[in-house]
């Protein structure tokens, strides 16, 4: 889900943005002096060069969180829960600074980083039930002394880890995320998954509590899930309800995999977003792993996408504006500025916005803070409560895959990264995908998640593409001359049969399950 409060590192970074004559954005800089560790909630954090401001800033001390700035210094500090920008800009923020910010994300190839981000549902062995939060805060305190993690707390109440470029955070439900480091390789993002899963199943197992790779919860309802005391989940919860009917649903039910890829310029930002929305369907299909709801079938092989249809449509989908000539860092600003709000961060508290307009905000004119301009935390924590197929921050999230068992939580960043990551790939599914009409696009976002690779486009099935991006993506991994392409193994019998994940425990619940969803819970156990 990564529901909010993207927190990028408290870097502290030189960099030059500079507009060519063809009005795209290129940075140029070199990040030195990295002090601190990533310290988000729900998003990996790159290296990115964090965007600097040359007017006349002071410097406060917020709660602790003081930073020094020098001119031609930008510092953005955040934290789970948010901290209040330690930068108070004496001018307001201009549009143009949002859009600077965005591509203050672009960096050199050499600096690529892969970010891979997984949830899964904890339950009691015994019951099935889901964790309690009294289990999960016992959980997290003893990794924290265990594994000498950081506690992350709001107010009296620990919501998540963090150690060095990693974090733990708790989504809606009680759903555990891991939000991993930036790397460099699969070899290390493979690592850490085994490293954080072996961390907490030593904890876990201890308290009889086991967790689930799945997409969606197989067997409980909403009433059964319990609510994270987390102020911002209950301001969400309150307005989901207004702008759709499944919006409870991808809070407290869904579980995904995402990768987080980088940029080289405001142009390779747009091919690859391009690329990632026209295939974000095939990723949906290949790891389709949400076929129950409430123990009995639901009739989606991804019951996690199918929600995404209607849970804030003013937030979420395929985005066809990324595909017109005049798309850019600007054209997804101003985009994102009429996203309505959910909340500011204040004195510790969250302050219901739901509804409102960042536009306003710019302006001094929020209704539930009048007066009162946006920080650039403001606008970073505003990213990240857009929830589209794909996501721009300073680099693109991938969002389209069903949560699973670990070995394809190697596979969706392998998948993704031997297509981004290498240009020969890149250029051929822009080519294959470059004649995809907007309504093709839609037809595929709409039907996948009850189709899979049986979707029918155009003369054949969904497959017949995927069979194609998929040996794009090997022979991708192949050219970076790392040893990656094994990692795709986990997809390559689903691509050759048609036949996704969910679809296999479909044939399970009918055949030695005897229709029932218990056994799942063993199956997809970690």
């Amino acid at each position: 889900m990564a529901l909010v409060s993207q927190a990028g590192p408290a870097y502290r970074v030189r960099s030059e943005i500079t507009r060519s004559t063809n009005g795209r954005y290129g940075v140029f800089g070199l990040a030195n002096n990295i002090e601190a560790s990533r310290m988000k909630e729900s998003s990996v954090s790159f290296s990115s060069s964090s965007y600097y401001s040359t007017k006349k800033s002071r410097i406060l001390n917020l709660d602790g969180a003081g930073v020094g700035i020098q001119r031609g210094y930008r510092a953005i500090v955040a934290a789970s829960p948010p901290t209040e920008d330690a930068v108070i800009d004496t001018e307001p923020l201009t549009k143009e600074d949002l859009v600077k910010y965005l591509a203050s994300g672009c960096k050199s190839k050499e600096k690529w980083r892969i970010g891979t981000e997984h949830e899964k549902f904890g339950f009691e062995f015994g019951t099935l039930r889901p964790m309690k939060y009294e289990q999960i805060a016992e959980l997290l305190n003893s990794i924290a002394e265990r594994f000498d993690w950081e506690k992350i707390m709001e107010l009296d109440n620990i919501i998540g880890l963090k150690q060095g470029q990693q974090s733990i955070s708790l989504e809606p439900g009680g759903q555990f995320e891991l939000s991993g480091a930036p790397l460099e390789t699969l070899h290390q993002t493979c690592a850490e998954v085994n490293s954080h899963l072996y961390q907490v199943k030593a904890v876990a197992e201890e308290m009889g509590i086991g967790f689930l790779g799945i997409g969606f919860q197989p067997k409980w309802g909403i009433k059964d899930i319990p609510v994270m005391p987390k102020g911002r989940y209950e301001i969400m919860k309150n307005y989901m309800p207004k702008v759709g009917t499944l919006g409870l649903d991808m809070m407290f039910r869904t579980c995904t995999v995402q990768v987080n890829l980088d940029f080289s310029s405001e142009a390779d930002m747009i091919r690859k977003f391009r690329a990632g929305l026209a295939l974000q369907p095939i990723a949906t299909a290949l790891f389709a792993n949400s076929p129950f709801t409430e123990g009995k079938p639901n009739g989606y092989l991804s019951m996690r996408s199918q929600i995404w249809t209607d849970t804030d449509n003013n937030r979420a989908g395929m985005l066809p504006f990324v595909f017109d000539d005049s798309f850019g860092f600007e054209q997804y600003v101003d985009y994102a500025l009429d996203v309505p709000m959910y909340f500011v961060y204040r004195k510790k508290k969250y302050i219901d916005c739901s509804g409102m307009s960042f536009r306003d905000f710019l302006v001094g004119k929020l209704p539930c803070l009048p007066g009162e301009l946006p920080t650039l935390n403001d606008w970073e924590n505003h990213l990240t409560t857009i929830f589209p197929e794909v996501r721009l921050k300073r680099y693109l999230e991938m969002r389209g895959a069903d949560g699973g068992p670990w070995r394809r939580l190697c596979a969706l960043p392998a998948f993704w990264v031997g297509i981004l990551y290498d240009e020969v790939s890149l250029q051929n599914v822009l080519d294959i995908t470059a004649d995809w009409t907007a309504e093709e696009r839609q037809m595929l976002r709409n039907k996948v998640p009850k189709t899979g690779l049986k979707t029918p486009f155009r003369d054949g099935l969904l497959r017949h593409v995927a069979q194609d991006v998929l040996k794009l993506a090997k022979d991708g991994l192949e050219r970076r001359g790392y040893k990656e392409s094994g990692f795709l193994n986990a997809v390559d019998e689903v691509v050759r049969t048609g036949v996704t994940p969910a679809e296999k425990l479909l044939e399970m619940y009918d055949g030695k399950w005897a229709q029932s969803v218990d056994p799942v819970f063993e199956e997809l156990l970690y």
